[in-house]
């Protein structure tokens, strides 16, 4: 059994179908229809099954099951929302602010080395190899709107190597239409690894390294409060990891990792429109 809903399976069904005709793929050609391939994707996604058991299942090579596994990806993460129409939908829709918190998604070891010869997948803060994700996201942590792909208040972006910090990753992916948004009165909330983001991305006070005495009473205030309207927009991240298990650990080549999470945020939509 495939604990997803029915109507998201047909969602994920009619993409295939349609990149199908779009390549001109002859009718019965392909051993799985595209409701079995949208079965394929959505236990790897919902269960993180191997790749050999699922074309197992299928009755397809392991090579097949990867292509069909890559090509559902691809169509899925192809429909998520760009970041200035999000921003501009949230502007639209009256939001006080959005979130923007980094996460790290893990993955197999992988070769290659940073200027100083450290691994440049690895992450010194989580210890691990992984890659590194921004998210923004709506005040009360959705990442979903009312329709999939549409109409979504949530952002993902495509992947960094663990080892760049939040700041810079942010600083390519994010932060240029922030700005912008900034200036349009909606304001951004972020952590302390944010510090020095710039005008608009406002962040918690951090006592001076060469002063040791305590922040000041209304720099504490300010930083309670931040914190506890920063940390429901920030509950999405995991939200979206929980769902969609294959983020909780990447087998498959990192570099991939943004479109992973584009697709799952597609369906974490679909998710929540048709439950």
């Amino acid at each position: 059994m495939l604990d997803v809903p029915r109507p998201v399976v047909a969602f994920l069904a009619r993409l295939p179908a349609a990149h199908r005709r779009k390549i001109g793929t002859p009718h019965g050609s392909r051993a799985p229809g595209p409701f079995r391939q949208a079965v394929l994707v959505l236990r790897w996604f919902r269960h993180r099954t191997c790749v050999h058991c699922l074309a197992r299942d299928a009755g397809i090579s392991q090579a097949t099951g990867y292509r069909y596994l890559h090509e559902g990806i691809d169509v899925l993460a192809e429909c998520a929302p760009d970041l200035h129409q999000v921003l501009e939908r949230c502007r639209a829709r009256g939001l006080s602010h959005v979130v923007l918190d980094g996460t790290l998604i893990p993955c197999d070891r992988v070769a290659g080395t940073t200027e100083k010869g450290n691994d440049l997948w690895y992450s010194g803060k989580g210890r691990h190899f992984a890659g590194n994700l921004q998210f923004i996201a709506a005040p009360d942590g959705s990442l979903h709107g009312a329709s999939p792909a549409r109409r979504a208040w949530g952002r993902v972006s495509d992947v960094e190597p663990g080892s760049v910090h939040d700041l810079r990753a942010a600083r390519i992916h994010a932060l240029p239409a922030l700005y912008a948004a900034a200036r349009a009165g909606l304001p951004t909330l972020a952590d302390v690894g944010y510090t020095g983001a710039g005008i608009g991305v406002h962040t918690p006070f951090r006592p001076h390294p060469d002063i040791s005495s305590p922040l000041a009473a209304d720099n504490r205030t300010h930083n309670r409060l931040l914190r506890g309207i920063r940390a429901r927009g920030e509950r999405a991240a995991a939200e979206l990891k929980q769902r969609w298990r294959a983020l909780q650990h990447v087998t498959i080549s990192p570099s991939r990792i943004g479109a992973v999470a584009q697709a799952a945020l597609v369906l974490n939509n679909a998710w929540h429109e048709k439950r």
